[in-house]
């Protein structure tokens, strides 16, 4: 049986997250008192007890979900009774990706938490620097959803971002253009627009400066070259082959569309058979859903879904 992890990216965070590995699995909590070293305040007590405002921040939100994954992911290693759930490939939406790729062994613990730490800060500082948002439209193919952008736009930037499922796609761009998406977009037939709660235009031009920033951290950091576990890049929906790939993927990632639908289509005619959804909330199992309702998955984002497995 071929086996996924997969690994939630923003948006996925809520007050409380891993309180219940923190408390009773030694492992997870040992995963947080070393994140705290790192990132340099409380990040186990904002995952806990909040509050929302601050958890939810870019900066915050970003190394807070990759350390819930990261402490699920030590349990989950550390748990005698799973030790028969290794992974044949990962991948992450988003942010996620840097999880797949501490799952998959290619880059440490302490320098995968650094660098998520910097794209935060990075993405925060270029949001700061723009005036830009995120729209999810629901219920419309891709093509209408580009002539919405196309109409929204006026001249502005306005960009399909992330191909998440079928009829869930999120464009991303100018606060006013994405104004206007949310205004136009009964006009082509969407069953709804929501606008996300986000820093900024993620995923487009308007994260130019992201890129060098991150850069700056990424080119100093040791990555191995993937062999044995698998990695699948959200920039084209191929695996990474080197360590030179994996940074080119990861720079990439921050101003170009995320291809989350066509990656799980991928690792499911490449014979996947199972996916374990890994970290905070149950986002990429709803996804899943939508992208191939047979395809199983199983979500692993609280001690009691941990125990239903065991």
């Amino acid at each position: 049986m071929k086996i996924a992890f997969i690994f939630p990216g923003q948006g996925a965070q809520t007050v409380g997250m891993c309180a219940d590995f923190i408390q009773s699995c030694p492992a997870a909590a040992a995963v947080f008192e070393r994140a705290n070293e790192i990132v340099g305040y409380d990040l186990k007590k904002l995952c806990i007890e909040g509050p929302a405002d601050q958890l939810n921040s870019t900066v915050i939100s970003q190394p807070a979900i990759f350390v819930v994954s990261a402490a699920i992911l030590d349990v989950i290693r550390n748990e005698p009774a799973l030790s028969h759930i290794k992974p044949d490939v990962t991948a992450g939406l988003s942010l996620g990706e840097y999880t797949a790729l501490y799952a998959a062994g290619l880059i440490s613990f302490d320098d995968t938490l650094t660098l998520v730490q910097k794209r935060g800060q990075a993405m925060q500082a270029a949001a700061d620097a723009t005036n830009g948002s995120m729209v999810s439209i629901i219920g419309l193919d891709e093509d209408k959803v580009q002539k919405l952008c196309d109409e929204a736009a006026q001249g502005e930037l306005l960009t399909i971002a992330n191909f998440n499922c079928p009829g869930q796609v999120v464009i991303s761009g100018s606060k006013a253009a994405c104004n206007r998406a949310l205004t136009l977009a009964e006009k082509y037939g969407a069953a709804k627009a929501v606008p996300l709660a986000v820093a900024g235009a993620f995923h487009t031009s308007f994260m130019a400066s992201a890129v060098e920033a991150s850069a700056k951290v990424l080119d100093k950091m040791k990555i191995a070259d993937p062999a044995g576990i698998k990695v699948i890049a959200n920039l084209d929906a191929a695996y990474y082959e080197t360590a030179d790939h994996i940074r080119t993927g990861l720079k990439r990632q921050l101003t170009s569309p995320v291809l989350w639908q066509k990656c799980m289509e991928k690792l499911i005619a490449d014979g996947i058979e199972t996916f374990y959804e890994i970290g905070p909330g149950r986002v990429l199992t709803g996804l899943m859903k939508r992208i191939n309702r047979k395809a199983k998955v199983i979500n692993i984002s609280t001690v009691q879904s941990l125990k239903d497995i065991v």
